[in-house]
């Protein structure tokens, strides 16, 4: 097939390929789990070589676009995802232009492939100023505003899972304190659940703990109620800032369901007062998984 561009998605949980056509659809894609090491950045990237072998294998690509966990800085072309220890300054852009010679390869952030994806073809199709959001082992974003992507300066505008919504709170892996991924990120979520008395296995994830939220667990009720309370504060102020008109919420915890919604709708209400952020919608993504791949296409086959 022609007219296919290879997509890749590269977060500390799986690093996902795809063929993505014109239309923004996902025609083919395969993904595998990310391998970790605190120094050697090479198993991570064998595993981004051995998925472009595979998904290319046969087919004619116009292009490669990359949604990477960052930060990224994107006048470099490298990035220094914080669940990827091993890729510090890495230099992603070049590394996979040397395995599709000739062809435009184009870097964005997870988070801002994440909002472009449902911004072209999913929940946030008729929303020109929108923050698409990931809640899943971190928590990231991107902005589109007056219909395009907005960037900023090195690439990591919309960055939201690092706005401070708790002064003086729980460190985070960044080095700060208070950020909203460190309070609703699923593995935030579960540890604080834990340390609070919930009781499950020691393999029990943020779905394990949504299920049981949804069947009425106090501690896990409290859990997912703090860490809406923390999304909602980050909404609030970046729809002051942005004048957004909706919010498209996807990744693994925002799967969860009522257990997240009911109490991030509600913080939010008590929160966004000002007339032209009251009412501000929050919806769940339409794309699901595929969303990072379809918005790392949309770095070259829209006007991003």
């Amino acid at each position: 097939m022609a007219d296919l561009t290879l997509a890749l998605d590269i977060g500390g949980t799986k690093i996902a390929a795809g063929l993505v056509d014109t239309d923004g659809n996902l025609v083919a894609s395969q993904q595998k789990p990310t391998p970790h090491s605190d120094t050697d950045p090479e198993p991570a990237f064998a595993v981004v070589r051995e998925l472009v072998g595979e998904l290319t294998a046969g087919a004619t690509v116009r292009g490669v676009g990359i949604g990477s966990a960052g930060p990224v800085d994107l006048p470099a072309g490298t990035v220094s995802p914080v669940n990827i220890p091993a890729w510090r300054g890495f230099p992603l852009r070049d590394r996979v232009a040397e395995l599709a010679p000739g062809l435009p390869v184009r870097l964005g952030g997870d988070g801002v492939c994440m909002a472009l994806g449902e911004h072209w073809r999913g929940a946030g199709r008729s929303a020109p100023f929108m923050l698409g959001m990931v809640v899943s082992t971190g928590i990231g974003g991107g902005l589109v505003l007056g219909g395009k992507s907005y960037l900023g300066r090195t690439g990591n505008a919309g960055h939201v899972g690092h706005m401070v919504v708790e002064v003086d709170g729980p460190p985070c892996a960044c080095g700060g304190r208070g950020c909203v991924e460190a309070i609703a990120s699923g593995p935030r979520m579960v540890a604080w659940a834990r340390d609070n008395g919930w009781r499950a296995a020691p393999d029990a994830d943020a779905k394990v703990l949504a299920a049981a939220a949804a069947a009425g667990d106090d501690t896990a009720v409290r859990a997912f109620t703090r860490g809406a309370e923390a999304i909602a504060s980050m909404i609030t102020s970046v729809g002051a800032a942005c004048d957004l008109d909706l919010v498209v919420l996807g990744g693994g915890v925002a799967k969860s369901g009522a257990v997240l919604f009911d109490p991030l709708r509600a913080a939010l209400a008590r929160h966004a007062r000002l007339g032209f952020i009251a009412g501000l919608r929050v919806v769940p993504a339409e794309l699901g998984g595929d969303a990072g791949l379809v918005g790392a296409a949309a770095l070259l086959s829209v006007d991003a």
